[in-house]
């Protein structure tokens, strides 16, 4: 019995989804367990390290995940606001990855210039948080 290839696109793509859906699931367990401001768990941000002290911008994501993942939203959004507003934003995407794969997605939901738009404001989140 010899499967097509679309059956294992199909398959392999459902494996993929799962691994990483349970990988996500491991790191934020352990991200729960173990507060990063706290414990050598996770290592400090090699771009602060050898700037003498300048943020990147995801310097206090993983602190304020942390946060959020103990309910305090204010906490985190004060370690890092671009992390806290941006995940509405990747869980859209996330689900429109997934609606893809079983039926075409409308143009809607993937703008031409989205990777331009993040960059630019990646950028400028950059910029601003060391200025302030």
């Amino acid at each position: 019995m010899t499967a097509n290839r679309a059956q294992i696109t199909a398959h392999s793509h459902a494996l993929l989804s799962g691994g990483v859906a349970l990988g996500l699931g491991v790191l934020l367990v352990v991200l729960y367990g173990h507060n990063p401001s706290a414990t050598q768990v996770f290592p400090p941000c090699p771009f602060r390290a050898a700037t003498g002290g300048l943020l990147c911008p995801g310097c206090g994501s993983l602190r304020g995940m942390h946060q959020l993942l103990h309910g305090h939203l204010l906490r985190a959004f004060s370690l890092n606001a671009l992390m806290v507003m941006s995940l509405p934003f990747f869980g859209y995407l996330g689900l429109a990855a997934l609606w893809s794969r079983r039926r075409p997605a409308p143009t809607w939901t993937r703008p031409r210039h989205l990777a331009w738009i993040a960059l630019v404001v990646i950028c400028a989140w950059w910029v601003a948080r060391n200025l302030v």
